[in-house]
């Protein structure tokens, strides 16, 4: 009787070993609400970039094309709050420049572009930044063309002293869109540590001998790039558009990207794109995938 019970456990055990292990269920840490918010800048280029007689483009001026840049930014940013429960919404997005331009209209047309969605907002707070973005960008890049008082573009001095306070939050996906030609140069903030400079123009990079194939070398063995602003930007995701090198330098455009690229790295901006002036309809579905975070 002991040997027919201790061959019936042996079969038992045997049979449980050789069947397929069932798949444990691991239920994974749900992803909080708040890692799910957004809070997008954009930093708008006010140099003479976008003067339209300086700078002129037949097929779309690049004031145009900034606008239409906002208006994709303000769609993906939309398209994220309609994609929420109200009760999760604590969004946020808001227009910057550096310096500020003069012209107080300037300071209430980025007031009203400072809009944020929590769980009060309606469907009319959703109509009404809609119409914001649609019409009141236009109205700051004629302001400035109006003006003609180019106030520079002091992105270096932004990322030192502003930055963080403007463009990071806790508990958010901080987006910053740059629109700019990748020149930086404002004559408060003009200085060079060794061979590193908080400015970039067509004039240094030519006095810097950056006109051939080998830059990258060159930029690398001299020590060249942009002095380091800041640190400890891992939280901030950067997409800098509109990339325009003068012409007459075939690596011109690979070179501001060059120097964008090492700056950001130093800060340990790890998510950042460097894109061309390219047509709106070209770079629209590179924002929106920049804001829903999908590869």
């Amino acid at each position: 009787m002991k040997k027919i019970f201790y061959l019936l456990i042996t079969s038992f055990l045997f049979i449980q070993c050789g069947k397929p292990k069932e798949k444990i269920l691991v239920q994974s840490t749900p992803v909080s609400n708040s890692s799910k918010n957004l809070n997008i800048s954009v930093l708008i280029d006010l140099s003479d970039r976008i003067d339209p007689e300086k700078n002129p483009n037949p097929t779309m001026e690049y004031f145009q094309r900034d606008v239409e840049y906002i208006k994709a930014i303000d769609k993906g940013f939309l398209d994220h709050i309609k994609g929420k429960k109200v009760i999760q919404l604590d969004d946020q997005m808001q227009v910057f420049f550096n310096p500020e331009p003069s012209d107080p209209k300037m300071n209430d047309l980025t007031k009203k572009l400072k809009v944020s969605f929590d769980k009060n907002t309606t469907k009319d707070n959703i109509s009404l930044v809609e119409s914001q973005y649609s019409s009141l960008p236009l109205e700051i890049y004629q302001s400035a063309i109006q003006d003609k008082q180019y106030v520079g573009s002091d992105i270096w001095e932004f990322f030192k002293n502003k930055v963080k306070d403007y463009c990071m939050k806790d508990n958010h996906r901080n987006i910053l869109f740059i629109l700019t030609d990748g020149y930086i140069y404002h004559k408060d903030s003009k200085f060079s540590e060794g061979k590193k400079t908080s400015y970039l123009t067509p004039e240094l990079i030519k006095s810097l001998k950056l006109t051939s194939s080998d830059f990258k070398t060159k930029i690398q063995d001299n020590g060249l790039g942009f002095i380091k602003a800041n640190d400890d930007l891992e939280n901030l995701e950067v997409i800098v558009l509109g990339i325009n090198p003068v012409k007459g330098n075939p690596f011109e455009g690979d070179i501001i990207k060059e120097y964008w690229e090492n700056w950001f790295k130093e800060m340990k901006i790890k998510n950042y794109q460097i894109k061309s002036a390219d047509l709106p309809s070209n770079l629209e579905p590179i924002i929106l995938k920049a804001i829903t975070g999908k590869n």
